[in-house]
């Protein structure tokens, strides 16, 4: 099963080196982009506000099967302890960064309720916006893994999981390849970009992925339903160019410090910055990892200390 599942994991790997690389040549044919002529004052009322139903209405509709499933048990808790964990965490990330990251400059298409944050405020729809970001690319995965791709889980999650000696087993090809890409991106944004600043926004998300792989990857890359993380993955990558492509970045429901990224933008895509890019991938498999981990420890009955750090 091991070795099945290592490759499954380099397919999803082949797959998405297949769909950017050539997405990244074509869109580096475009010289000269074209400019959205805005001819309102208010040309989109309360659109960040409405279009977070772009995460709203398909969480009702795959937890509404979710939770009703009596087939699932365990998972359900799992899901709950995994989003309360990772929404506190994002919330304080976004009051303490979210000012140094994004610009929030449209403020028409809010509904002008903020909250104070370092620097400034932001609008409550962030926090809206990360807690039903993490519920849908959860409940995207568990449908796959449950439902859609339920052929290629894992049998018996029960008794795999008593199996596991320890969880917490170091995984030194992620720490080295976070460190390449943090010195990769530095080294860009002070030699190459001719910007001032530093990448601290891809810094994060490279933290935010790799951190949790580090130490968890050796394991959990057993469990994962790899099919169903790259269903998950094209689903949310789908709904995030939709939204920020032709949308967001147009109408300026939010824009980025580029003080703050590392130089490399996307000009056919009204400047979209490479960290776009990058953020869905890592809150993805942050996500999965830290819920398939969660899921290992109520599934083995073991006390949590046992669970991730074996028999001392």
């Amino acid at each position: 099963m091991k070795r099945w599942r290592s490759k499954e994991a380099a397919v999803v790997f082949y797959l998405i080196c297949a769909l950017v690389i050539p997405a990244a040549l074509t869109l580096q044919t475009v010289s000269a982009p074209g400019e959205l002529v805005v001819t309102s004052a208010n040309p989109t009322p309360l659109g960040y506000t409405i279009s977070l139903s772009l995460f709203i209405f398909p969480m009702f509709a795959i937890g509404w099967w979710f939770f009703r499933n009596p087939e699932i048990t365990f998972q359900k808790k799992a899901f709950n302890l995994t989003v309360a964990l990772l929404f506190p965490l994002g919330v304080i990330l976004d009051l303490l960064f979210g000012n140094t990251f994004f610009l929030f400059q449209n403020h028409q298409a809010v509904l002008g309720i903020t909250l104070p944050a370092v620097n400034g405020r932001i609008p409550i729809e962030e926090l809206v916006f990360y807690l039903t970001g993490f519920i849908l690319v959860l409940l995207i995965y568990v449908w796959g893994d449950e439902y859609w791709f339920a052929r290629y889980n894992v049998p018996d999650y029960q008794s795999q999981s008593h199996k596991v000696e320890k969880i917490l087993r170091f995984h030194p090809a992620s720490l080295i390849l976070g460190a390449f890409l943090i010195a990769a991106a530095a080294g860009y944004k002070i030699y190459l970009s001719g910007e001032p600043g530093f990448p601290w926004y891809f810094i994060y998300l490279t933290l935010v992925a790799l951190l949790p792989s580090a130490g968890f990857y050796h394991c959990v890359k057993d469990f994962i339903n790899w099919r169903a993380f790259s269903f998950t993955l094209l689903i949310i990558v789908l709904i995030s160019l939709l939204w920020e492509v032709t949308l967001a970045l147009p109408y300026q429901w939010w824009g980025f410090q580029h003080k703050a990224m590392i130089g490399i933008y996307i000009d056919a895509w009204h400047g979209l910055p490479l960290e776009e890019i990058v953020v869905w991938l890592a809150v993805s498999y942050t996500t999965v990892i830290v819920f398939e981990v969660i899921k290992i420890c109520l599934a083995s009955k073991k006390p949590l200390r046992q669970a991730l750090l074996g028999h001392h």
